[in-house]
């Protein structure tokens, strides 16, 4: 089995935020096939997840960052991703998240994980601005963006996922 390396690990309270693995799968593929996917492009069959997982992982070879896998720092468990990400046609860089785990949502999971993301874009990666893309109806992601300081700036539709809204982060200098 090879993992990919170099990929920074981070810590908060209760989650390690890490690269992909291949047992990762599983729990994304699951995730995937629910109606819980579905601000995220899902539900999809499990060879659509497939290629998913692989742009997660490949991400990190094509940019040098991606999407972290949130791991809870007990068990070692995966409970979803949060990070940097940048896929071609996107407006700009953003912060994303999702909870895989349905017992993990609802805990605040999301929030430390992306706040971590956050940190580590604008302190490791040196980005001055962020935005994240909340499908329309996402009542629970725009709720934890406003909660991280994030302001509805526009809209945008991308080809294969239909209508977001646009939030954007606060920069670095406010965050000090």
């Amino acid at each position: 089995m090879i993992a990919l390396s170099g990929i920074p690990v981070i810590e908060t309270e209760r989650l390690r935020l890490r690269g992909p693995e291949p047992a990762d799968f599983e729990p994304f593929a699951a995730f995937m096939a629910s109606p819980r996917s579905a601000r995220v492009g899902g539900p999809v069959s499990r060879a659509q997840a497939w290629r998913s997982f692989g742009h997660l992982a490949g991400h990190w070879l094509m940019r040098g960052y991606s999407m972290f896998v949130l791991a809870d720092r007990a068990s070692g468990a995966p409970l979803g991703m949060a990070g940097p990400w940048f896929p071609e046609g996107w407006p700009e860089p953003e912060i994303g998240w999702s909870i895989w785990a349905p017992e993990a949502e609802g805990k605040g999971l999301a929030h430390e994980a992306a706040l971590a993301a956050r940190r580590f874009a604008y302190d490791s990666l040196g980005w001055t601005t962020a935005i994240s893309l909340i499908v329309e109806g996402n009542a629970r992601s725009e709720a934890l963006a406003r909660r991280m300081g994030c302001i509805h700036e526009g809209e945008f539709t991308h080809e294969s996922l239909g209508g977001s809204r646009i939030f954007r982060h606060p920069g670095p200098e406010a965050l000090a």
